[in-house]
């Protein structure tokens, strides 16, 4: 029987490699801009077309490569980084496995062209599946420039997988935004399409933050620096009211390399409890500086994920160092983040105190007892404490009158064919969150949000079905402006929230002009809608099974709906609960969760031996 077991070709080993390192068009984007940064480059520009399907090319100003060089790095396993095994454990370049460029000849048509200082001339190369086409001298400036053209054009299977444009430029634009962010010392520009998305200009790692996460950070940011024998820690955090729905604006580096750890995000979210909501997310861009040998980062191809030698103390480090941050700028945990809307409507916050009310106040014992000295803990025996059965005794909850029509509802509780079984006219509301509504047979308890963003999703649903939503035009378009990466994502969503009574027009550098909004949207208000409505669909981005246009629905519906914690009127309650019954799915929330509970009056019995 003859042997079977061979080597691969080169082309083949090089497109399975390809398969881990090369995983979309953001995969080569980093590969080449590290690959600048090694070369020692001051200046690295990225171009791309159609997301990097068509075009990807960075141009340096790096120390460029001599001819033999040039040919050799498309080898696999061919890098200038490591020499012997100890280096392994002294990295301190961002690239060294040697396996970026033969993956990238492996799947795309490559062009390279560099020069070192001292030559005359500098080095041309076209590769082709591997395989060299063309070398030739040529006539540029000190530096590389490498274009990879029609990325997986001989894996149409790996092709076909690729997202749209629009999803595969945010991608690229992340792993861009990492890569400019650590080495805030080099310029960086960005051009898509012939538009210039980033000019960065050199600058502080501040500056760098708020070129690339916009404006809004500007005068919200923390420094953290500490030094140790062990380790240094830098960079900035961003004050708790900065947090977010989404982990996107959450930056960590060890030795200037981009990481992803979920460990050393659960110490920084421990810095931040209590000062932020347990379902936001703190901003930070926070740099480990430490020996390379207490870090492997060979565990993957990609190079984010990585081990530490003693993470318990990186943790522990990181916690401290934040906490110590904060408290240096006054930022300390508040007992409440919420202030009841229910009691901005007291008589004691509406009303003048007028002389009257401050004599009466005055010549009360409770005020006695807590001006006069030596008075703070004593109780008179007055015979009006004689009456303290009276406040554990049911009271009458007030309500207004309603007209004839808000009378005239339909059944919402029992089917329609049994008539007269419940009452909106019994309606109460709990903590300022849950509505109670009495009928025959027992009571129900409704969740005010949760029934407010099934309202709102069904109202949504209607609008971009055909019946659109009225448009308040702005009496003063106002403008706002946006990160790359949400003008991607507004840019998409323009035609659908058109339905939903938005009139958003791109005004070109990541701004856009706000002519109208839904009416009904308070006005003044439309810069902060747009961008929690941002905010909260970037939070569904990661659930694929969500199409571009549930997303917008459901981030629409949660961020309008009424939250807990805020005062309804009876009218306001009676209304939402009319609107709720009169949904095609009353029951539950858009994402599933329950609008109501229902509680019967038989099992209530029961419950007291009844």
């Amino acid at each position: 029987m003859p042997d079977i077991i061979q080597l691969l070709p080169d082309n083949i080993a090089n497109q399975i490699a390809a398969g881990e390192v090369i995983q979309r068009p953001a995969s080569a984007v980093k590969e080449l801009m590290e690959n600048a940064i090694d070369a020692g480059a001051t200046e690295i520009n990225l171009i791309v077309n159609d997301a990097g399907k068509a075009l990807i090319q960075v141009i340096d100003n790096g120390k460029g490569m001599s001819e033999t060089d040039a040919r050799m790095s498309f080898e696999r396993h061919a890098t200038s980084k490591i020499k012997n095994i100890e280096d392994l454990f002294r990295i301190k370049t961002m690239g060294f496995r040697g396996e970026a460029l033969a993956s990238i000849a492996a799947v795309a048509q490559v062009e390279l062209k560099t020069k070192k200082q001292d030559e005359t001339t500098g080095t041309y190369i076209e590769i082709d599946n591997s395989v060299v086409k063309k070398q030739e001298p040529v006539a540029m400036q000190q530096g590389t420039s490498i274009a990879m053209k029609n990325l997986f054009f001989n894996v149409p299977a790996r092709r076909n997988f690729l997202k749209s444009n629009t999803a595969e430029l945010r991608h690229i634009i992340d792993e861009f935004i990492r890569v400019a962010m650590s080495f805030p010392e080099i310029f960086f520009s960005l051009t898509s399409n012939g538009q210039e998305v980033f000019h960065l200009d050199k600058g502080t790692l501040k500056q760098r933050i708020v070129q690339l996460l916009g404006n809004n950070y500007a005068a919200k940011l923390v420094s953290v620096q500490e030094k140790t024998d062990y380790m240094n820690i830098y960079g900035f955090v961003g004050k708790p009211e900065t947090a977010k729905k989404t982990r996107g604006d959450q930056y960590l580096f060890v030795n200037n390399r981009f990481i992803k750890s979920a460990y050393l995000n659960h110490a920084l979210m421990a810095a931040f409890s209590e000062m932020i909501a347990k379902d936001s997310f703190p901003m930070y861009v926070l740099f480990i500086d430490m020996d390379p040998a207490q870090v492997d980062i060979n565990v993957h191809p990609t190079k984010q994920e990585i081990k530490f030698e003693d993470e318990k103390i990186v943790y522990a480090f990181v916690q401290s160092v934040v906490k110590h941050a904060l408290a240096q700028f006054s930022i300390t945990p508040t007992l409440d983040f919420e202030l009841d809307a229910s009691i901005q409507k007291l008589d004691a916050i509406n009303k003048p105190f007028t002389e009257e009310k401050k004599s009466v106040a005055s010549s009360s014992s409770l005020y006695n007892t807590f001006t006069q000295k030596n008075q703070a803990h004593f109780i008179e025996n007055k015979s009006e404490l004689k009456h303290w059965r009276e406040f554990y005794e049911p009271t009458t909850v007030n309500r207004q009158p309603t007209t004839e029509v808000q009378q005239s509802t339909t059944n919402i509780f029992l089917p329609k064919t049994v008539n007269d079984q419940r009452s909106t006219d019994n309606l109460l509301q709990l903590h300022n969150t849950f509505i109670v509504l009495q009928n025959d047979k027992g009571f129900m308890v409704i969740h005010q949000q949760n029934a407010h963003e099934r309202i709102l999703y069904e109202r949504f649903l209607n609008a971009i079905s055909g019946k659109h939503i009225a448009t308040q035009q702005s009496l003063f378009p106002s403008t706002i402006e946006l990160t790359p990466t949400d003008t991607l994502i507004l840019a998409e969503l323009l035609s659908d929230l058109h339905y939903l009574g938005y009139q958003l027009e791109p005004f070109g550098n990541n701004t856009f002009v706000i002519q109208g909004t839904p009416a009904g949207l308070e006005q003044g208000n439309e810069k902060t809608a747009i961008e929690k409505m941002l905010d909260q669909y970037k939070n569904f981005s990661s659930d694929l099974k969500f199409s571009k246009r549930e997303k917008l629905l459901r981030s629409l519906a949660w961020q309008q709906s009424i939250k807990p914690g805020t005062s309804l009127t009876e009218t306001e309650m009676k209304t939402l609960v009319d609107d709720l019954f009169a949904c095609t799915t009353p029951n539950i929330t858009p994402n599933g969760k329950p609008t109501y509970t229902e509680f019967k009056k038989n099992e209530l019995e029961k419950l007291f031996g009844r």
